[in-house]
Formats: structure tokens, sequence, C-alpha cells
């Protein structure tokens, strides 16, 4: 199943973080934190939102930094993705 995003939403899959420090210690998955790299999966037209145009600047497979508490987060056929406006898109990553 596909998923496409209305007005100014984009659909992002957040990246793994990693399990170790860098001194070498393990982390528990309760004690790491929610990742705010992601890769955008799927993105929205853009166009009038609320009486704004909104011009989309990012794009399928682009690598992105969320707002670290943004977004919804779903489950579609085994994957966890997380629908987030535009605005909550703080970075590109090159």
């Amino acid at each position: 199943m596909k998923l496409k995003p209305l007005a100014d939403r984009v659909v992002v899959k957040l990246m793994e973080s990693e399990e170790t420090t860098k001194s070498g210690i393990i982390l528990a998955s309760t004690a790491k934190e929610k990742p705010q790299v992601a890769e955008v999966m799927a993105v929205g037209p853009g166009g009038n939102v609320e009486g704004k145009d909104i011009v989309m600047y990012v794009k399928v497979g682009d690598h992105v930094i969320t707002s670290k508490y943004s977004g919804t987060e779903i489950k579609l056929d085994g994957e966890e993705l997380t629908i987030v406006r535009q605005n909550d898109i703080l970075a590109v990553v090159e």
C-alpha cells in the first residue's frame, strides 16, 4: 500500500540510531532517544494551505532532520512511518 500525503505533509521513515556510545557502552532500547534523522518516503503537493502558498522543498529520497517530538506515527505494511508537516523539517542532510 502506498501513502499519498496531502497539502504540506511529508511521510518519513526514521533511521536507526546507534546502539553504542563513543566509549563503547551499549544502550538498552529504552534508554535510546527517538532518532531525528529520517528518509523522505512521500511528499504532498504543497499549494495553498490555510491561505498561504506552500512550496515543497524536500523530495523523495532526501535525508532530513525533523523536530524531536513532531508528527504522527503510523504502522503500514509492517513499516513504522511518521507523517510530519514540512515546517517540522529543520534541515536536509547533504
